[in-house]
């Protein structure tokens, strides 16, 4: 089979073009690496870009790349017309049985749903749901992401929904859906998790209204410095945001709470090598890739049981939860999670062994092929 992935290279989101070497979002990185593993298909991934950039011509031995400049107008103004046209135009050159467009926030889906190919879409984050949440403004990026979603939706082939919470939000518009969850990055499997007593909560995320870190420190105030507990936030934080301004407002004066930046996939594992846990109290999630990095790599989880989270963690089992909106059941589960090292430890083993089993790289890619085949098969 040959195949043709549309997926975000990060150095157009970054605007990174003097790297040689392109790199992509979590999951999809981790799916490739899924389909490197199983040789006897050709994977072709087509990227759109604003700048021009040398890259490689393989990622893999069947992994093939195609950077593909698109100048400004092509973009979100156009509605990605040159976007559409770009890989139209290359499409015609691979000649792919199917194509599959990664996540409805940018130009992968639209040019994947008018690539001319059978294609299916996956949707990583759920925008429509997103934009009501954070009360997105007329005319802002989210408001017309989430009517891009809309519009690309019922004219592709089908949705590959991450959860069932995506399942339930797209069942309105999508033709046909499957649930497979995103894939881990291998590397997370092999972290050697080795609790030190330091008690260190990791909590990460772009600090934002959704993520709730502002109520979360909160919650935590008379409870984390009685319990010699340090929070250590990672992820995003654009200082010219009220909510991010408050925020660090709350750090000022409370010692136990430390923002650390931005920390990419090698700096997490480091991160996660010490942990005693990581919380995630978000307001709204679909299938956060840490949630699953943290299962891999054997670090207890405590997460809000909101979106799709709850089919991710079993309660007692694989994790914990909380209510994002009760600062005494935020407090009640970092409690339940720290105060029995060892039933902790249990915990973070069956979470790795689950983790191994739903969502390495390799199942994952072969869970793709086998809807690749039912798309085809629907056409024939």
């Amino acid at each position: 089979m040959k195949i043709a992935i549309l997926t975000t290279d990060n150095r157009e989101h970054y605007r990174d073009y003097s790297n040689p070497v392109p790199y992509f979002g979590t999951a999809p990185e981790a799916l490739l690496q899924g389909f490197a593993l199983i040789r006897d298909h050709e994977v072709h991934v087509v990227s759109c870009a604003r700048g021009r950039m040398k890259s490689p011509e393989r990622l893999a031995p069947n992994i093939f790349f195609h950077s593909l400049y698109v100048p400004k107008i092509g973009w979100m103004r156009t509605v990605y017309q040159g976007c559409i046209r770009a890989v139209r135009h290359k499409l015609k050159e691979i000649r792919p049985d199917i194509v599959h467009g990664q996540g409805t926030e940018r130009d992968c889906a639209i040019s994947a749903v008018f690539s001319g190919h059978p294609n299916v879409l996956t949707i990583h984050g759920n925008l429509r749901l997103i934009a009501q949440v954070t009360e997105a403004k007329r005319f802002s990026f989210l408001w017309l992401a989430a009517r891009l979603e809309a519009l690309t939706i019922p004219r592709s082939g089908g949705v590959v929904c991450i959860t069932g919470y995506t399942q339930n939000a797209v069942s309105d518009l999508a033709k046909r859906t499957w649930i497979v969850p995103n894939a881990v990055d291998s590397k997370f499997f092999d972290v050697q998790h080795q609790l030190n007593g330091s008690r260190v909560v990791l909590c990460v995320g772009n600090v934002c209204h959704r993520k709730n870190q502002v109520p979360f420190i909160r919650a935590l105030d008379e409870w984390a410095p009685k319990n010699k507990i340090k929070v250590i936030f990672l992820g995003h934080a654009p200082r010219d945001y009220p909510y991010v301004a408050e925020f660090f407002k709350l750090l000022e004066t409370r010692p136990w709470c430390v923002y650390e930046g931005f920390a990419d996939r090698e700096k997490l594992k480091v991160y996660l090598q010490t942990a005693s846990l990581l919380a995630l109290p978000s307001l709204e999630d679909n299938c956060p890739m840490v949630v699953l990095e943290a299962m891999a790599s054997g670090v207890p989880v405590m997460a809000a049981k909101v979106g799709g989270l709850p089919e991710l963690i079993e309660e007692g089992l694989t994790g914990y939860f909380c209510d994002p909106l009760s600062s005494e059941s935020m407090c009640q589960a970092l409690a339940n999670a720290l105060s029995n090292p060892a039933a902790t430890r249990k915990l973070a083993a069956q979470a790795k062994q689950r983790a191994l089993e739903r969502f390495h790289p390799r199942v994952i890619a072969q869970r793709h092929l086998e809807i690749y085949g039912e798309v085809l098969n629907l056409r024939t």
